[in-house]
């Protein structure tokens, strides 16, 4: 096979796979398109309760009227630093746990079933005595959004050490290195990947455990401003703050995935 043959089929490779992509985004913009355009039809011509379904277009009014006096920026900007302190603190605190359980084996063997237990227990459980210890404030959001993530991390990373190749482990031993080479050397690089993907699951993680926070703690932040609108029926209010939600979720997990993508990029 000749070399202009060889470019050929790799050009006609490459225009497929571009095309697939844009089939992809065309057809998710579509359906996007689609339901806010069937939304606003069936509330405007009564199909639908448009005071309890509100529609797209009283949604986009709601925000513009409340990005002029800038009140929905503030609310925006709590939940946004509740749940990257939530989940910096998660990674961080998630990473130390998992280090010190796979340095003592004893630890962990103490430990597994209570960390089982925790991740299982409903972490809504968790907010109305969050409250009685810390009070009604953003300690409390904060705390509450490193218990939905906080304990399957724990667990995760530290399945994640265990299943690094012994052999790598072996050799490091043979040439006179300790546990701590060990963990530097082999065991925490071969796991950044896993670390990379477990951020990944943690930041939306942290963001609902902020939400139910804000739900019985706050009085500002996207979570207080759903329940305050569930409260006086504005409708508006509501589905325009879980609008937001979604947007921040999928901003702020493309963010980890950049990241992802820029290690892989560098180290692969």
């Amino acid at each position: 096979m000749n070399k202009s043959t060889v470019s050929t089929a790799q050009q006609n490779y490459l225009n497929r796979l571009r095309a697939h992509r844009f089939i992809v985004w065309f057809l998710r913009v579509a359906i996007l398109a689609g339901f806010l355009l069937l939304w606003e039809y069936t509330a405007a011509k009564g199909i639908i309760d448009s005071f309890i379904f509100c529609c797209p277009s009283r949604i986009a009014k709601c925000f513009l009227e409340m990005t002029r006096d800038g009140s929905i920026f503030l609310h925006i900007g709590i939940t946004l630093y509740e749940t990257v302190v939530s989940f910096a603190l998660v990674t961080l605190v998630g990473i130390l746990a998992a280090v010190l359980l796979w340095c003592s084996r004893k630890c962990s063997e103490v430990l597994d079933p209570y960390l089982v237990v925790l991740n299982s227990l409903p972490k809504s459980a968790l907010a109305p005595l969050l409250i009685v210890w810390l009070g009604a404030n953003r300690t409390t959001i904060i705390v509450a959004g490193m218990s939905v993530a906080i304990f399957g991390s724990i667990l995760s990373l530290y399945t994640s050490f265990t299943t690094v190749d012994e052999e790598k482990i072996k050799l490091i031993y043979t040439l006179r290195g300790g546990r701590f080479h060990a963990l530097t050397k082999v065991v925490l690089p071969s796991s950044v990947p896993a670390i990379i993907s477990n951020m990944k699951v943690n930041i939306g993680l942290c963001l609902v455990g902020v939400i139910i926070g804000e739900f019985l703690a706050a009085r500002n932040g996207l979570g207080y401003l759903i329940i305050y609108s569930s409260q006086v029926f504005k409708m508006d209010w509501l589905l325009m703050s879980i609008v937001l939600l979604c947007i921040m979720a999928m901003g702020l997990y493309a963010l980890i995935g950049g990241l992802e993508k820029i290690y892989l990029k560098k180290f692969s």
